[in-house]
């Protein structure tokens, strides 16, 4: 692991900052009726799958899939959706579970597109905010960590395809971009 400059969060502090959101999000919901949690494929499928086992009271899961990287190491900015969800999420409490927020321009995206198919509710959870990168206002409802300007990887997080597996969060070399 040549390309790692740090370990930026350990696996310890992950679990307890997710079930702390999971709490979170549990304080906030009425119960009644089940939680859409909309988890954006691929790198939200670990960080959701712990979350909404945190989270009480039914909870159904769909997911998206959207591009603004591709291999890339810096978005592109062109945001467009690649697998798009199966339910109807219309009069529905949707939680949008984003492993990662930067520019804000995903989550835009994916909240004015959502928001047009007439939710009942929409919030946002991200595990990590980088507000050195946002380039726009967000709302970002339950954020796990705010994290400097690095490359992260780890907890589904990858570069190129590598690192999803690896279960803490870790900042790569800038030089190891290049390669």
């Amino acid at each position: 692991m040549d390309e790692v400059e740090r370990i930026l969060l350990r696996r310890e502090a992950i679990a307890k900052r997710v079930q702390e959101l999971g709490e979170e999000v549990s304080a906030d919901r009425d119960h009644s009726d089940p939680l859409l949690a909309v988890t954006i494929l691929r790198g939200a499928v670990i960080f959701a799958a712990d979350l909404v086992r945190e989270i009480k009271g039914p909870v159904e899961l769909d997911f998206m899939a959207v591009s603004s990287y591709g291999d890339a190491s810096v978005s592109q900015g062109d945001v467009r959706v690649i697998k798009d969800l199966t339910e109807d999420i219309k009069g529905r409490d949707v939680l949008l579970v984003e492993d990662i927020v930067d520019t804000g321009h995903t989550i835009r995206f994916l909240l004015e597109t959502l928001k047009q198919r007439g939710p009942r509710s929409i919030k946002v959870c991200a595990l990590l905010d980088k507000v050195d990168r946002r380039e726009v206002d967000v709302p970002i409802d339950y954020v796990g960590f705010r994290i400097p300007d690095a490359f992260v990887v780890g907890y589904g997080l990858d570069y190129a395809g590598r690192f999803r597996n690896h279960p803490e969060i870790l900042a790569l070399r800038p030089e190891a971009l290049t390669s």
